[in-house]
């Protein structure tokens, strides 16, 4: 999702941001094997774009490679998962400060758009939904300020957690999100650096940072294909 507009040059490419995009909406289950045939068949290719996506995939951390050489969407650890919200806070709220100057009032106006669309998500508890409208608002965001170096380190943080957050919040629903993204909005308007910082720090901790040892035993209990 770097580049949202891109004109695939290849079927290599396409299928690449094809299979990126399923794992960060969350469409893939942690644990269940990512076969080169099935994808195939689903996107209506040869294996050899697969077998490479695959590999991309692989690098960047969102899918492993397992002993028996089957690749799957890994299980999420509590030590991962830390890992994982810390790195996303210290990163994120960089991106947002770098962005905050550079935003215009139509591109304040953009932002508000997008986090009416997570709300009404959140409303009528549509997951994958959520997970992806919440991610545009994060990296439509995080793409106004120089953040050419951050943001795919971003991304690579949303790949390794979005098939878990899917997964549990279909399990548990999304009643205990708290949207954080108006104070975000409104601390941008006022240039207020420190409130955007606050905001998008307690986004992340009360969204995929409020996940405990017991979302973790749901999500590491083989659920139904998504």
């Amino acid at each position: 999702m770097s580049e949202p507009n891109t004109e695939f040059k290849t079927q290599q490419e396409r299928v690449y941001f094809q299979l990126r995009e399923a794992i960060l909406c969350g469409r893939f289950v942690p644990g269940r094997a990512v076969t080169i045939r099935g994808i195939a068949e689903m996107l209506d290719v040869s294996p050899m774009p697969v077998r490479e996506a695959l590999r991309r995939l692989t690098a960047e951390h969102a899918l492993a490679l397992q002993d028996n050489r089957r690749v799957t969407v890994p299980h999420m650890t509590a030590s991962r998962l830390e890992q994982i919200v810390e790195a996303r806070i210290a990163l994120e709220t960089q991106a947002a400060l770098r962005a905050m100057a550079h935003i215009s009032t139509d591109d304040l106006a953009h932002l508000k758009a997008l986090d009416d669309q997570v709300t009404q998500a959140i409303e009528v508890q549509d997951a994958e939904s959520y997970i992806r409208t919440n991610l545009e608002f994060h990296l439509t965001l995080y793409r106004h300020g120089p953040n050419e170096v951050i943001l795919p380190l971003i991304e690579s943080l949303w790949l390794q957690s979005a098939p878990f957050m899917r997964l549990v919040l279909n399990r548990i629903g999304l009643g205990y999100l708290t949207d954080r993204h108006v104070q975000a909005t409104d601390a941008i308007a006022a240039r207020d650096a420190l409130a955007l910082k606050l905001a998008i720090a307690s986004d992340i901790r009360e969204g995929i940072g409020a996940l405990g040892q017991e979302e973790l035993e749901v999500a590491t209990t083989e659920g139904e294909p998504i």
